[in-house]
């Protein structure tokens, strides 16, 4: 019916051509888990629209769809995020086919792991087959306009690898895995295990109250970043009206990157427990998309800093021994399969260039954290009118930023 509606607004305001066709693009936006899990009916239904279909013929038989990564990942954690978008994907092309339409993604990138960030040419690699096909569309956010595209030949290095990554996943297609049928049961038990664990986690009582006393989020909200306020509008102060970019950014600002890993352990875990050990094992030697999505987890978590988010965890009182033993003990389980998993005795072993720069990085922004701790206790007790306490931790946060990368 939204789609709909568009095409009949466009009518109404007299936007046709010279045919009496529309010639707009009607994108379908699928951002939740359950978003994902229902977008192939809901695309199905509307190709079965005669009146939109014969938009769509008008338009070369050709519907784009929009994937969210954001609002997935908050809403049930990076596994199941991952995992549902990769489904989402092979059932909408195999529903597409069948009715003789051709799908472009367009996919909804953030900056950061837990919003889709990464690397273009790996997140390619792991892509169903065929969802590429010649055709890519994807968001730039603001955050890393500068370090891809600051200067010309940033701008066309980050061109170049882009249209290489897409010519080498198009022309380049991956023979089919049969070992595939069996790993997606495997896949579906640690997404839903990881959702279970996640979602403990953050709909436990007092949670948010805790969220906002262990993370900076008051200073972000004051910093009025991006495009939208932080919550909408109107709205309490519950996860579901906060919005993906400050949940993301204020736990990366207090060194615990929980999107970008809470859960993950759990649902591996679960995994062998089921006795899916060595299954585990060939998906992550042999399947593109759980080998990116465990080298993914093993770049956040060597981007995060547990002794770090234990000082803002303190700032929480009574809470912090409520809420920070859980974060450290599904840490430490994250890591040990992620490394066991990988083969490696630490993180980022493979990726030596990218461990070295993240361990010369991390000494110049720790002591700007610990800074951040102490000026955040000052300004509470301020409630916060103390303007000049502000500033300090607007410059922290923005010292955080630069040195962490991959933030919001």
């Amino acid at each position: 019916a939204d789609v709909l509606t568009v095409l009949a607004l466009a009518r109404r305001g007299g936007l046709v051509d010279d045919a009496g066709a529309v010639p707009l693009d009607i994108v379908p936006l699928f951002e939740t888990v359950d978003d994902l899990r229902g977008g192939t009916g809901t695309v199905q239904d509307l190709l079965a629209d005669p009146v939109y279909r014969q938009h769509l013929a008008a338009r070369g038989d050709t519907q784009m769809v929009m994937l969210g990564y954001s609002d997935s990942g908050k809403d049930g954690g990076i596994a199941a995020s991952r995992w549902g978008l990769q489904r989402a994907q092979v059932e909408l092309l195999e529903a597409a086919a069948e009715l003789g339409v051709r799908l472009t993604f367009f996919h909804g990138r953030g900056g950061s792991i837990a919003r889709g960030g990464g690397k273009t040419s790996r997140a390619l690699d792991a892509a169903p087959r065929g969802s590429v096909d010649g055709r890519l569309r994807v968001t730039e956010q603001g955050e890393v306009i500068h370090r891809k595209y600051g200067i010309r030949a940033l701008a066309l290095r980050s061109l170049e690898q882009m249209t290489g990554a897409v010519l080498l996943s198009s022309l380049r297609p991956r023979a089919p895995e049969p070992r595939e049928d069996n790993w997606r049961p495997v896949m579906d038990l640690v997404a839903e295990r990881s959702t279970v664990a996640y979602r403990a986690f953050v709909g436990a009582p007092d949670f948010m109250q805790y969220f906002r006393l262990a993370t900076p989020i008051d200073v972000i909200e004051r910093m009025t970043l991006g495009s939208r306020p932080s919550r909408r509008l109107g709205q309490d102060a519950a996860l579901s009206n906060l919005r993906a970019i400050p949940w993301v950014f204020a736990w990366s600002q207090a060194r615990a990157v929980i999107p970008g890993w809470y859960g993950v352990g759990s649902g591996l875990q679960a995994a062998v427990d089921a006795g899916h050990e060595d299954s585990l094992r060939e998906m992550a030697q042999d399947w593109p998309f759980f080998r990116t999505f465990l080298d993914d987890i093993a770049m956040v978590l060597s981007k995060g800093d547990l002794n770090i988010a234990e000082l803002f965890s303190r700032l929480s009182g009574d809470l912090h021994m409520r809420f920070f033993p859980q974060i450290r003990d599904e840490l430490a389980l994250t890591k040990r399969w992620v490394k066991a998993l990988l083969q490696q005795q630490s993180l980022l072993q493979h990726d030596p260039r990218l461990a070295l720069s993240i361990r010369l990085r991390n000494p110049y922004i720790d002591p700007i954290s610990v800074l951040q701790v102490d000026l955040l206790q000052r300004w509470r007790a301020t409630d916060g009118e103390d303007d000049d306490l502000l500033r300090a931790l607007v410059a922290c946060v923005n010292g955080v930023s630069q040195g962490v990368q991959n933030t919001g």
